[in-house]
């Protein structure tokens, strides 16, 4: 059984490591929950530190596999420039400045920001340029 949606000889490379990637990122964010689930319940202070520990390290892996998407797909970026690390109402204007784009835009405004991120000089020398 496959875990991709579309028939896996049409992605290409690079859509198969963006999966790869989000599909860590899944594994590492239940992992985080599953953990600590158990610090919280656990009624022996030494395991409860162990598992606290390995919380903490599968947060270190979902941070990383977000860098790696927030490297190698434009949208991530931008999202993380606009939501993390500021102040004030977390739903700000949300929404708003995605209802002023018709499906046309976005795709459009995604192929844009693909052959920016493709002519990065990352990516030239990752493929030989």
């Amino acid at each position: 059984m496959s875990d991709y949606h579309e028939p896996v000889e049409e992605l290409s490379e690079e859509a198969r490591n963006f999966s790869r990637a989000l599909k860590s990122l899944k594994e590492e964010i239940e992992a985080v929950d599953w953990y600590h689930q158990r610090v919280v319940t656990s009624k022996d202070k030494d395991l409860a530190a162990i598992m606290a520990h390995n919380r903490d390290e599968e947060i270190e892996h979902a941070c990383m596999s977000l860098e790696w998407l927030r490297r190698n797909m434009p949208v991530w970026d931008e999202e993380l420039r606009t939501w993390l690390f500021k102040e004030g109402d977390l739903m700000g204007g949300h929404g708003h400045d995605h209802d002023d784009h018709d499906d046309a835009t976005v795709v459009n405004q995604t192929h844009s920001a693909l052959a920016r991120s493709a002519n990065s000089p990352a990516a030239m020398t990752a493929s030989g340029f």
